[in-house]
Parts: C-alpha cells; sequence; structure tokens
C-alpha cells in the first residue's frame, strides 16, 4: 500500500549558488557518505541536488510535517546503481507514525535541472 508519494525538482545552477552562499549549508543538508564518492573524490553538484531533491520528496511522501532533520536521510545508491534511502531520528519516528515499511526512490538531473520522486510504501 502506498503511504506517501512526493516529487522535487532543483536548479543545478540556483542550488551551486546556494551553496557557495552559504558556506555551513552542506553539512547541514547532507552526511558525510553523501558528499563524496566512492573513490573519495567529492560528488558532483548535479548530484547533490538530486539528492536534496530526493530529501525535499521524502518530506513531501511523509505530509511534510515541521521538525524533520535533513541529515536523518541519507541518499546512497547500491552497487546495482539503484538509489535508496537510509532514515533515522525524525524521519524514521514519522515514517514508522506512519507506518512506513520500504521506500521507492528515483533521481534524474538533465537540462540544468535535477528531480527526484520517493514513495513512501507500507
Amino acid at each position: 500500500m502506498i503511504i506517501g508519494v512526493g516529487i522535487d525538482v532543483a536548479e543545478i545552477e540556483r542550488f551551486a549558488a546556494s551553496l557557495v552562499r552559504t558556506p555551513g549549508m552542506r553539512e547541514r543538508l547532507f552526511v558525510e557518505p553523501e558528499l563524496f564518492l566512492p573513490s573519495g573524490e567529492p560528488r558532483g553538484v548535479a548530484s547533490l541536488a538530486a539528492r536534496f531533491a530526493a530529501k525535499e520528496a521524502l518530506a513531501k511522501a511523509l505530509g511534510a510535517p515541521a521538525g524533520l532533520r535533513w541529515t536523518d536521510a541519507e541518499v546512497y545508491v547500491e552497487d546495482s546503481g539503484q538509489p535508496r534511502l537510509r532514515v533515522s531520528g525524525t524521519v524514521a519516528a514519522r515514517a514508522e507514525a506512519l507506518g512506513v515499511r520500504g521506500w521507492h526512490v528515483s533521481l534524474s538531473h538533465d537540462a540544468g535541472v535535477a528531480s527526484a520522486v520517493v514513495i513512501a510504501e507500507g
């Protein structure tokens, strides 16, 4: 059963400007593994924008309640290339209260826009 669906888009150039303008923003939005590729190189801004869009979509799928912490959701990619969500703290508590048992995530970025869809399944 679908509990919630969220979708979000982020203009990559605007997101990049926000990261430059607000130096602490990366640490407020992302956990350490989201910031770097498996090789240890910094993740590109388009990929970060897609992860940000996924976190916005996740919040929408949960009904957009106040008090969710950005770093209580981690977007990661399995070896197969499938994006996934790992939730903890405030996000996990809201998901549990709604009966969420699993997540479906889709990320994309093209033509200057990053997008994400999140489905919360019960």
